[in-house]
């Protein structure tokens, strides 16, 4: 639920929900050029730093972030990488988001970049990426102990914010600034506006050396300190890896391959990307055209949630790297039901921040289907060139394509590993490996339970003018039409699954079955393309499945430094980026970019 913000005529808002908050914010923003913030001047706590991690309780407006982003751009000596993460109940709306922050011309800029970002803020984590992937924010939608319970990592500073004490006491309470103290190492620096004495004696039971420090108006003092308890802190888990980057090899150069190359590189690691085709995206990954489309669930079960994340990964990376209409479209995807079974979760509205609701007339209309007909209409939704992504992942500095090099085998070397091909030659070496070959990953981590699963589709070309649907439609198979090309325009429908072949050779039986499967989810479609699919050239992949058909990513059983990150199967479009991610979270200590319990849901651990 958003609350209405009140606003004075100067711009600054004056309700009681986010006026204490404002004035910590303003007070950042007096001291931007040198971001007193985290109990220390962060331009000199950073300072060459690989990364800093900042937890943040209460994000309010945003502007204590848009300050530390903005001081980390103008800073030559920032850190490599930026995390931030915030806590927020109830995120503001978007008009108040930007209006908060037109106050200060030097943060506009960066607002905007926030807003075009600040979508389907459901409860759970919201990963937002700016800055080539340099500075990333992690929005934790819900209540602070339950979001502080869902995530993990040490942070480098802390800044509490959110209500005044008396207002909103659990987000003060010593059981929240105990959760808080399980992010801090000795060091952290913390800041808080408030100097209540249950507060300050709170921290300090924590283990945190606090002192009064000045305010700024209207505030005459604020709250600084530092984590150095007397004793030695007990955690219930080691320590987060922090690794350093170094050489990586990754093998595989589809999706999964190439978004986790991508992810370790905007780290600064020097990665070489193996695959024995001679191109990337050979295998499932060289599909035409592929869909791209949450899952809903009337229970927001798990999957639900994980597609979203997936998602929100991946259109921040087609937003950046690829051309809208070219390679990719946000074109929207209507979703055909069974009559009465839209499946979607009671507490959601066609005022959002959902962004799946059921199909209007107008929408209906656009993909040519009848008025009555059971459909759901995913606004985040749309077609990609699945190679066009690949293409650019792996373009990305610091990456190296080795194409037509098959590796044989593995083996350990000192701390690290070396790769060599089918006639034993030395093919590299490396501190880490990624395996990312699909169903083939078995071969370098033979304890894994993955499955292999065909899947054949039809595609051909049609003019461009076709009556055809502009964006695609999901259901029992999916269609995707209207995709420019050279020579007209691409459609493509299928899919099959057979589970546990490897086959490639295209079969008349399926193209049979992709027609009919056509014809029950878009009669007129089927309709129109009948003398195309005579002429269709079926293409064929091979998915890789997991055993309870999710992604598998992290180490792979009993061989230190071998990780995985495959089994995505007929959702690589939607895991690639954020698996890539999750993995690069565990090697470095980050934040992670999904709550504790989904990334347990992927991670290899879990079997």
């Amino acid at each position: 639920m958003v609350e209405p913000v009140d606003w004075r005529a100067d711009g600054v808002p004056r309700s009681a929900r986010f006026g204490d908050i404002y004035h910590t914010e303003t007070g950042a923003l007096a001291q931007s050029r040198h971001v007193f913030l985290g109990g220390c001047n962060l331009r000199e706590a950073w300072a060459g730093q690989p990364q800093w991690l900042i937890l943040e309780t209460g994000f309010g407006f945003g502007l204590n972030f848009l300050t530390t982003w903005q001081a980390w751009r103008a800073d030559p000596a920032r850190p490599w990488m930026l995390h931030f993460v915030s806590i927020e109940a109830h995120p503001v709306a978007l008009d108040d988001l930007l209006r908060a922050a037109a106050a200060y011309p030097e943060l506009r800029e960066l607002a905007e970049l926030l807003a075009e970002q600040w979508l389907e803020l459901l409860p759970g984590f919201h990963r937002f990426c700016f800055d080539d992937g340099r500075v990333l924010l992690t929005l934790c939608v819900g209540d602070v102990q339950a979001m502080l319970r869902a995530q993990r990592f040490e942070a480098d500073s802390i800044f509490l914010d959110g209500f005044s004490p008396d207002r909103n006491p659990v987000m003060w309470s010593p059981d929240t600034l105990k959760s808080v103290s399980r992010f801090a190492r000795r060091g952290t620096g913390i800041a808080t506006w408030t100097i209540a004495r249950a507060v300050r004696d709170a921290l300090t039971q924590c283990g945190f050396q606090v002192r009064k420090a000045p305010g700024l108006p209207p505030k005459r003092d604020c709250l600084r300190g530092v984590f150095d308890p007397a004793w030695t802190p007990r955690r219930r888990a080691p320590a987060a890896e922090r690794i350093a980057p170094g050489r990586c090899a990754v093998i595989g150069a589809g999706l999964a391959g190439a978004a986790v190359a991508a992810s370790l590189a905007r780290r600064g690691w020097q990665v070489d990307v193996f695959d024995r085709a001679d191109r990337p995206a050979a295998g499932a990954s060289g599909l035409p055209v592929g869909v791209l489309a949450p899952h809903v669930s009337p229970d927001d079960a798990l999957l639900s949630r994980l597609t979203r994340a997936g998602i929100r990964a991946t259109w921040q990376q087609l937003a950046v790297l690829l051309a809208e209409g070219r390679d990719w479209r946000a074109s929207g995807v209507i979703e055909r039901r069974p009559d009465g079974d839209l499946r979607l979760p009671p507490a959601w509205t066609s005022e959002g921040p959902n962004l799946s609701w059921p199909a209007d007339a107008g929408q209906l209309a656009s993909a040519q289907l009848p008025a009555d007909t059971a459909a759901i209409w995913h606004r985040r939704a749309g077609w990609v060139r699945p190679r066009a992504l690949v293409d650019a992942w792996l373009a990305q500095p610091g990456i190296r394509l080795q194409a037509g090099c098959e590796v044989a085998r593995i083996v350990p070397s000192g701390a690290g590993w070396q790769l060599f091909g089918a006639d034993d030659t030395l093919l590299g070496d490396a501190d880490r490996v990624v395996v990312a070959a699909g169903f083939e990953s078995g071969r370098f981590a033979a304890s894994l339970p993955l499955q292999p699963v065909r899947g054949q589709v039809e595609w051909g070309r049609v003019a461009s003018n076709s009556a055809l649907p502009q964006a695609p439609v999901n259901g029992d198979g999916h269609l995707v039409a209207q995709v420019p090309d050279s020579d007209g325009a691409l459609w493509l429908s299928g899919a099959t699954f057979d589970r546990d072949s490897i086959d490639t050779t295209p079969r008349a039986a399926d193209t049979a079955a992709n027609r009919e499967r056509l014809a029950r989810l878009h009669p007129d479609a089927a309709a129109l393309l009948a003398a195309a699919f005579d002429a269709a050239a079926p293409w064929v992949g091979v998915r890789c499945a997991s055993g309870d058909r999710r992604p598998l990513v992290g180490p792979a059983p009993n061989q230190p430094g071998l990780w995985v990150c495959t089994a995505l199967g007929s959702r690589g479009l939607t895991f690639a980026a954020l698996c890539a991610e999750l993995l690069a979270a565990h090697w470095h200590g980050e934040p992670l970019p999904l709550p504790a319990a989904l990334a347990r849901s992927l991670d290899t651990r879990r079997l």
